[in-house]
């Protein structure tokens, strides 16, 4: 089918630029270059090492130095531990089992550490991530080859082919907390044979609709679900709130976030305090205890010795066949009983849960997700939940052209624009003054979300205005180019001096303890660092300090604070904005502030797009719009 096709090449494409970009950053960079990327872990100290699933060697490590650099290590990736003496022949591969911290866990393919790793300095390395591109492919030739319904009549509708249907009885739910569009979504949720969609707005508890229709499910069919988002972070928030309701989870794969009652919810977890464990525990020590006796028979030793080492190896090797028959038999308990699996849309495919099929599985943040990867939990399913999106920001993807040819467009897009009658869009939002959220309502959905009561006019103190765009047209604050980013420090500094002001008023109200919580975020990376800066030379905003994040738009979607500030950063006599022009960005971007929203940027530039010159005028309408000559 050509549907399947285009996906594979666009999928083939992504995976050849993710692979030159991950060369160019590992084989032209130092290992300090590499460390500063947070692929590398170095220098490394080793903590422990025990005997794992099929024979292979876990070991723990431990980075003794640069401990604040941030860095891409997570569970599930592959990685290799190396040694600095010879770094092309000293390295074995493994994948990273667990991360927290400065610590992981290595596993590596082998039965026991090499001997270089016992002289010179070692340090862990990310590898080139082929697997999940594996699965991503190999869950779309399935889905090809797929020609027995009912899974065919998922794919032929998830295609586009044929047109999902509805069970004619609606079953009379009455949920308290939730609002008349959020009740409808779940009831459509119960109603749809094959498919259904939650379009939900910033604000408008997407999260909280889809716990209580997961609750609705299970109490009308009983049957397990899986629950699936493109992140650890969205899984590990639906976990805990299902856990929340009394409901048992059972979260595979590692919790990004490791809150203790997170934790208690994994398979790990579970599985350590299982009643048949202890034993398992005891006979791991044996086999390791064999294994340590074996290594002490050094390579250069007669038959006697070697015979002796041998049958060492084999018993430990015996025992640790007893040790992964008792997990298993524990693992398949955990997941007959769990009446929710929650996992990353990669983690459906996890060993232990790759074999079971479900009902029903729900994709949350799925405006996010890529295509391909919705495929893996899909095709263990006859119904699925698509819920997110599709006006926020759309997955990240490394290439230009595959993202031109359409894999930065979401299944979740598609199915909205061919299957109108699946989605339920929920109408009312909870976190921002109607002020602010009006014009995303315009532009995005249609001037149908409104603002709850709750929030329609709460404001900083009373008579504050909720929305002000600061115009910089005509003050010469052009910007600079930085590397291949754009700065623009006048802006920056005008923009905390506005913020300067905004403090001084709101200390009458507020204490530094008690301060409202503020975001400084612009589209562009290099601006965070004058951001920053300007900020240092603000005295007056230092007392202030821990209730500010400067950060990117995306690293804020998601996101909520109750004063944001927004740098627009382009300012130049051609009218070129770059990449403002997502308007999906900018979204995101205007949507995050609870209580009042500040917008810092030059007109003359940005009117050049409707989107921008019709804001202004929104603003205008609303006695929002400020010269930035009243300021200077």
């Amino acid at each position: 089918m050509n549907y399947f096709k285009k996906l594979l090449d666009l999928v083939k494409t992504e995976r050849e630029e993710d692979r030159n970009q991950y060369t160019i950053l590992t084989e032209a960079t130092s290992i300090s270059e590499r460390r500063s990327n947070g692929l590398t872990w170095y220098p490394i100290a080793i903590r422990g090492s025990e005997m794992s699933r099929g024979d292979y060697l876990t070991v723990e490590v431990e980075r003794t130095t640069h401990q604040d650099l941030s860095h891409q290590f997570r569970a599930g990736v592959p990685a290799m531990l190396f040694g600095n003496h010879d770094f092309k022949n000293d390295r074995v591969e493994g994948t990273v089992s667990y991360q927290s911290g400065n610590r992981l866990k290595i596993t590596l393919l082998t039965d026991e550490l090499p001997d270089w790793s016992r002289d010179g300095k070692l340090g862990v390395e990310l590898l080139f991530d082929d697997s999940t591109y594996d699965q991503m492919e190999e869950a779309l030739k399935t889905a090809n080859s797929i020609s027995e319904p009912p899974q065919d009549r998922l794919v032929k509708i998830l295609t586009g082919q044929q047109s999902p249907t509805f069970h004619p009885e609606a079953p009379e739910l009455f949920i308290p907390q939730l609002n008349p569009s959020q009740q409808k979504a779940v009831e459509k949720i119960v109603t749809a044979n094959e498919l259904a969609i939650v379009h939900g707005p910033p604000g408008t508890g997407k999260t909280t609709t889809l716990v209580q229709a997961i609750r609705a499910l299970l109490q009308r069919d009983h049957k397990q679900l899986l629950v699936v988002a493109p992140s650890n972070t969205a899984v590990d928030l639906l976990s805990e709130k299902l856990d929340q309701l009394g409901l048992n989870v059972l979260r595979v794969g590692n919790p990004a976030r490791v809150s203790e009652r997170l934790v208690s919810l994994t398979l790990d977890h579970k599985l350590s305090e299982h009643r048949l464990m202890k034993e398992a525990k005891k006979l791991k020590k044996q086999a390791n205890e064999f294994r340590n006796m074996a290594h002490k028979y050094k390579r250069n030793f007669g038959k006697a010795e070697r015979d002796q080492r041998k049958a060492l190896f084999d018993e430990a090797h015996r025992i640790m066949k007893e040790v992964a028959n008792t997990e298993q038999y524990i693992i398949d308990e955990l997941t007959t009983q769990a009446q929710v699996i929650t996992a990353t849309l990669v983690g459906a495919n996890h060993h232990t849960i790759r074999h079971l099929n479900f009902h029903t599985v729900i994709i949350d943040e799925a405006g996010q997700a890529l295509e391909p990867a919705c495929w893996i939990p899909i095709l263990k399913a006859q119904k699925v939940v698509l819920a997110g999106d599709h006006c926020q920001l759309s997955p990240t993807v490394k290439s230009a052209e595959a993202a031109r040819n359409g894999l930065s467009t979401t299944l979740l897009e598609k199915c909205v624009t061919v299957h109108p009658e699946a989605v339920s869009l929920l109408d009312e939002q909870y976190r921002m003054h109607e002020h602010i959220m009006g014009y995303s309502s315009q532009v995005f959905y249609g001037n149908q979300v409104k603002a709850h009561v709750s929030v329609a006019s709460h404001s900083l103190f009373p008579g504050d205005s909720s929305l002000v765009f600061v115009d910089t047209a005509g003050c010469g604050f052009d910007e600079k180019l930085d590397g291949t980013s754009s700065t623009n420090p006048e802006e920056a500094a005008l923009l905390m001096k506005h913020f300067a002001q905004l403090t001084e008023a709101l200390s009458d109200v507020y204490t530094p303890q008690n301060f409202p919580s503020v975001a400084i975020i612009s589209p562009y990376k290099q601006q965070l660092s004058v951001l920053n800066e300007a900020l240092s030379n603000t005295p007056s905003l230092l007392p202030y300090r821990s209730h500010i994040s400067i950060n990117t738009i995306d690293s804020f979607q998601g996101q909520e604070r109750d004063i944001v500030y927004i740098s627009m950063t382009r300012s130049n006599a051609e009218g070129i904005i770059g990449f403002l022009s997502d308007i999906r960005r900018m979204n995101v971007a205007m949507t995050r502030a609870r209580k009042k929203l500040v917008i810092v940027g030059d007109s003359a530039t940005l009117a050049g797009l409707p989107f921008y010159s019709e804001f202004i005028t929104y603003a205008e309408n609303l006695d929002a719009y400020q010269s930035a000559w009243e300021w200077l």
